[in-house]
This record gives structure tokens, C-alpha cells and sequence, in this order.
């Protein structure tokens, strides 16, 4: 799987995904301009010591992402959607992109993608979910719809 984070500004929320990142083996894509460093502290404590294990690309726009990544299946992300994420049937190499947190993802990108637009059913009076809350919930249904490809699941509890 693939996160795509456009203009992230947070970098906690940032540093929280790369952990989820980690954790899953997808690919996190960065399109600037980030409102952080990827050196931030933030960023770094939040994904404390799983940053070796996240494959990080980062790009200057999305021009240059397109460019480097041409034909690949795009899923957007937006509480504007009409469709529910779980309507949606992903595949292992899939793009999931989201916004940045104040904004959410370019209005332009969503109405040129509409029939790949999702959202995560929330209550009327709640603006949105976190951005990390986000991400986690719509990258674990896309792997749950795949069996959890390479992930053991196998956990190790104490004896006693």
C-alpha cells in the first residue's frame, strides 16, 4: 500500500503515519510544501524509533509526483465524498491520498478523481477525524480486505 500525504502541516500527525507505515510496510509519499522539516523533532518522536523501517519519497508538487508515478490507482480522501471507504474494493499496490489537515486534499484533484473519492462516516456536527486517526483506519480496511499480506498478527503474550 501507499499513503500519499499532500501539504501535511502537522508533523506529530506525520511522525504518527510513518509508525503506521512501519508497522505495515506501506510506502509514505510526501508532497511539499510541508509545513515541518522531516529532521523536526516532532516528526521523529512521534514515529520514535521506526524511521529505518519506512520507505519515505518526497516530492515538490504533484506534477512531480505524477511524473514519477504515472497509471498508479488513486483512492482521495475527503469528507466531502458521497462514498463510504468501506464501498471500496483496494488492491495491494493502491495510493490512498489525504490533505492537509486545515484544508484537506486541492478541490480540483477531488472533482477530477470523483468516482475515486471516499470518506469515513462521521457525525454531521464533527468537522473531521485527525489526520494519523485517518490514515490508520483507511490503510488497516484496505489491508484487512487483502489478508494482511506480511503482516504475522501473531502477538506474544506474558505467561503467568
Amino acid at each position: 500500500m501507499n499513503i500519499v500525504l499532500v501539504e501535511p502541516e502537522i508533523p506529530m500527525n506525520t511522525g504518527n503515519i510513518a509508525r503506521s507505515c512501519a508497522a505495515t510496510g506501506a510506502v509514505l509519499h510526501l508532497v511539499e510544501p510541508l509545513g515541518f522539516s522531516v529532521d523536526d523533532k516532532a516528526v521523529k518522536r512521534a514515529g520514535l524509533d521506526y524511521w529505518h523501517l519506512v520507505d519515505v519519497r518526497i516530492y515538490s508538487g504533484l506534477d512531480e509526483f505524477w511524473e514519477k508515478n504515472p497509471g498508479v490507482r488513486c483512492w482521495f480522501l475527503s469528507t466531502k465524498a458521497p462514498r463510504s471507504y468501506t464501498e471500496a474494493v483496494f488492491s495491494e499496490n493502491d495510493y490512498l491520498f489525504f490533505g492537509k489537515e486545515t484544508k484537506g486534499l486541492p478541490e480540483e484533484l477531488l472533482y477530477a478523481n470523483s468516482e475515486s473519492c471516499l470518506r469515513i462516516p462521521i457525525r454531521a456536527e464533527a468537522r473531521s477525524l485527525n489526520l494519523a486517526n485517518s490514515v490508520a483506519i483507511v490503510l488497516f480496511e484496505a489491508l484487512r480486505q487483502q489478508g494482511f499480506p506480511g503482516l504475522s498478527g501473531e502477538g506474544k503474550m506474558a505467561q503467568g
